[in-house]
């Protein structure tokens, strides 16, 4: 199975009409604002109009073990269970992020969910959608021309040489980015200085486009907006330089949802796309909250492993829109669990000959990444069940063995799902769970108050969900942390920018790693978005490519207009 299940499985599914969809939905047309026949986007407004009286649907939030290179079918499993609900009689809506271009054309490819469990159109998905991303990356990229101008018409918000720390974003995988000098200096090519461009989903704008709540949050947001200090320590925002009212504009459209439809018609929010290891990974409130307002069950997604896709989700996305899952679902499969034994050493996205044999040793010393992953959720206080993503090459003695390991960490509920080969029959088991889950109580508390001092609120996550000994800090670090403290801006919650591929921050340690010192180069201010970045070591914010790209394999069918290669 793989790219050619996923044609043949969308082939043979033809999209409803969107509006069909959205009526089905209970989303009225005067809400709608069509693109093309199978994508539209659904105002805010339905908000505090139609939906301001409803109650809202059980929440749940569909998280991951510590991922592996391969994709172990969290977005899958997220598209899944909302259509297995929905076969369950429930009415339930999907919310997933959009893909960003950067891995559609580089190594890991697109987001759409796959087989019998996507999201259609597959290619609008990943390419540009409603433009959402376009319109994001042009509000970051407008306001940095307006900070380089400023600089260049005698820096009146006194910036000084190395005062401006606001980047440009693209969203395109290139390393050539990661450290830049722009400006030649002079009358003609203006101030040169030392800056860096960010892939989109990891700028500021895109996550305050997935936290922000309305178009009038949006545009103060905007304004929060930190680029730097001048040379008094005294923060500069882009309400400052008078940018943010543009940028508001630019992004405007962008705040409404993109209501799509699963390979089942079931309804699902296509919208947002920040990166989990560097943002915080999660799709927008927005989206949630219309779905909570329309269906029994609203099954969203936050990215990566739940040491940093579920943490932020409910320490930053939860506590700023109050937000609160009902049930957690932790996704795994035999493959990955085999990969947390560290036996296996392995390139690119193909799936190793040896990692496809019965291997109970590999799983048993695997599944202590599955048991931390738990011990986390744990902590937040939501009843957690375990999603067993079933592949062909699983062996029924593997399977029991993830079955008996994940009900003896006291879980709510353990189910196989096999939704990416039977659509919703394949995961009516995992439905099951989660109706039966949600009838208990969720007691949702975050990891650490606001006000806890801001290297203590990083050691408590790093300690706490990563199982780090010790925090180191640069001399850079200490000093961004005491320039923050100073200017009294540190009362955030905490964004750790981290590898994504081990609980540590060294992607080759699988598992369930212990007594490692976690290093931290900088500490960085999202006003906007309302948190702090705290940048780990060897992490960076613009990905490159790999040898091969895969883009180097996608083209078009010139005939029909159609692509080829995309999927």
């Amino acid at each position: 199975m793989g790219y050619s299940y996923d044609i043949k499985a969308a082939s043979g599914t033809k999209p409803r009409n969107i509006e069909d969809v959205a009526k089905k939905a209970g989303i009225a047309g005067k809400y709608l604002t069509r693109y093309g026949k199978y994508a539209a986007k659904v105002s805010a407004d339905i908000l505090n109009d139609s939906l301001k009286k409803r109650k809202n649907g059980k929440l749940v939030l569909v998280t991951s073990i510590t991922p592996t290179h391969l994709g172990e079918g969290k977005t899958v499993n997220t598209i899944g269970l909302a259509m297995a609900l929905n076969r369950l009689g429930k009415k339930a809506f999907s919310c997933i992020r959009q893909p960003s271009l950067g891995p559609v054309f580089g190594i890991k490819g697109g987001a759409a969910g796959g087989g019998y469990s996507q999201v259609l159109p597959a290619e609008m998905v990943n390419l540009h959608l409603t433009g959402d991303s376009c319109a994001v990356a042009n509000a970051q990229n407008l306001c940095a021309s307006f900070l380089d101008n400023s600089l260049f018409w005698g820096d009146p918000h006194g910036f000084g040489k190395t005062g401006a720390t606001w980047k440009r974003v693209l969203d395109i995988n290139d390393r050539a980015f990661r450290n830049i000098v722009i400006g030649g200096g002079g009358k003609l090519h203006g101030v040169s200085r030392k800056t860096a461009v960010d892939i989109t989903p990891a700028g500021e704008c895109m996550a305050i486009l997935s936290l922000a709540e309305s178009l009038r949050d949006l545009r103060a947001r905007l304004g929060r907006i930190v680029l730097g200090f001048d040379k008094a320590g005294k923060p500069v925002t882009a309400e400052d330089i008078k940018a943010a009212g543009a940028m508001t504009v630019l992004m405007k459209e962008a705040l409404a949802p993109n209501l799509m439809q699963t390979i089942e018609h079931t309804p699902c929010f296509v919208h947002t796309g920040s990166f989990a290891n560097v943002s915080h990974g999660s799709s927008s409130v927005i989206a949630d909250k219309i779905a909570l307002k329309l269906a029994d069950y609203t099954v969203t997604e936050s990215g990566f492993g739940a040491d940093l896709g579920a943490e932020k989700f409910i320490d930053i996305k939860c506590r700023q829109s109050k937000l609160k899952p009902d049930v957690v679902v932790i996704n795994c499969s035999v493959r990955a669990l085999k990969v947390h034994s560290g036996d296996f050493a392995f390139k690119g996205h193909s799936v190793p000959s040896e990692l496809k044999k019965e291997n109970l040793s590999a799983l048993d010393r695997g599944c202590s990444n599955l048991e931390k992953q738990v011990e986390n959720l744990k902590m937040f206080g939501i009843p957690v069940v375990v999603c067993i993503n079933r592949f062909d090459s699983d062996t029924r003695k593997e399977l029991d063995a993830v079955i008996r390991r994940a009900r003896a960490l006291d879980v709510q509920g353990v189910a196989v799902s096999e939704v990416y080969k039977l659509g919703s029959s394949g995961g009516t088991a995992l439905a099951r769970a989660v109706v039966q889950a949600a009838q208990e109580k969720s007691r949702l508390r975050y990891l650490y108050p606001v006000d806890m001092n801001l290297r203590s609120k990083v050691e408590r996550v790093a300690k706490s969900m990563y199982g780090a000994s010790e925090v180191k800090y640069s001399g850079q670090a200490m000093e961004s942390i005491e320039k923050l403290e100073k200017a009294r801006l540190d009362q955030l919650p905490v964004c750790m920018a981290k590898a994504h591929l081990s609980l540590s921050n060294n992607p080759n340690k699988k598992g369930r790693p212990r007594g490692f010192k976690l290093m931290v180069e900088d500490v960085d201010l999202a006003a906007g978005a309302g948190y702090i970045v705290v940048r780990c070591e060897g992490v960076n914010t613009m990905p490159g490519l790999p040898k091969v790209p895969r883009g180097t394999g996608i083209d078009i069918d010139v005939k029909t207009g159609e692509p080829k290669g995309l999927l």
